[in-house]
């Protein structure tokens, strides 16, 4: 008989999970635990990715969930839904650092896809990133989505999203079709 690998189990995060979440969301993008990994933001922003609150907020927004993803009952990766009329919105996206370049960020961006179709009859996805994070964006565009050249302040003084290290930070909007 075959070992057979099991790939990631998905499902929608719960209050119980607000802690493992922070500290994954966190471990992905700041600090030096997150340069182990390719999605650092390290060198554009201190201080905290998201806390306790932002990561309630998500799970308990009506319009919406943060998708959980489990290998051999670890969470090792995350992403937000969220309904938006003839769109859904995905955010929040982490994968541990250790397991990135790994090919699960493909497998869960494509769950997230299937299931905002499914659930939603949506037609596009809408994201944003960091303008100046050009291997994320291009990761993104391999995957389908492209820039749109709209962009959003990035919310300087609000340390919830951060300490920012530059002073040329924005977010841009990138859209995939879902059909």
């Amino acid at each position: 008989m075959e070992n057979a690998v099991a790939g990631p189990a998905f499902r929608d995060a719960t209050d119980a999970d607000v802690d493992v979440l922070v500290a994954l969301i966190e471990s992905a993008y700041r600090g030096d635990d997150s340069r182990v990994g390719w999605t650092t933001e390290a060198d554009i922003l201190a201080g905290q990715r998201t806390d306790p609150e932002g990561v309630l907020d998500v799970i308990k927004a009506p319009d919406g969930k943060l998708l959980v993803v489990e290998r051999d009952g670890r969470v090792v990766a995350c992403c937000q839904l969220e309904h938006r009329g003839d769109h859904a919105y995905f955010g929040m996206f982490a994968v541990s650092p250790a397991l990135q370049g790994a090919g699960l960020g493909k497998v869960v961006i494509a769950e997230a896809e299937r299931q905002a179709r499914e659930a939603w009859g949506v037609t596009e996805m809408h994201m944003t990133v960091i303008s100046v994070r050009e291997d994320l964006i291009a990761w993104y565009e391999r995957r389908g989505y492209r820039r749109t050249g709209k962009t959003t302040p990035f919310p300087y003084g609000d340390e919830r999203f951060g300490i920012p290290l530059r002073d040329d930070l924005r977010f841009e909007l990138l859209v995939k079709p879902l059909v």
